[in-house]
């Protein structure tokens, strides 16, 4: 990420909340806090991706799709790729057998 000038970089709001989730479950510890100055540091630096009725229309469009092919991917991750589509970005995971399923998403793996 760091290879990467800052307004080309897009933090979805449903990545957002997942991070929260993670930390919030995390026990009061040096990690926890590390984790939590790390993530001042990426908000503080990286522009979110607003959800505006696009990603609305590509969430909606991408669901419909994967329940018509008896398909399923959990609803946070759908919205990810729904921010990606709709703001023509790729989503970038380790997590890419989750997202490969959606057909329009592009996908890389950056470790």
């Amino acid at each position: 990420m760091l290879q990467k000038r800052p307004p080309d970089v897009l933090l979805p709001q449903p990545a957002v909340a997942e991070i929260r989730y993670g930390l919030a479950r995390l026990p009061t510890s040096r990690r926890k806090r590390e984790l939590a100055r790390r993530l001042v540091t990426l908000l503080a630096t990286v522009t979110r991706a607003e959800w505006n009725d696009e990603v609305s229309r590509c969430f909606g469009d991408l669901k419909a799709d994967l329940e018509r092919r008896g398909e399923r991917v959990d609803d946070f991750d759908l919205a990810i790729a729904a921010h990606a589509i709709a703001h023509d970005a790729a989503v970038v995971t380790r997590k890419t057998r989750h997202f490969v399923r959606i057909r329009s998403l592009r996908v890389e793996d950056w470790t």
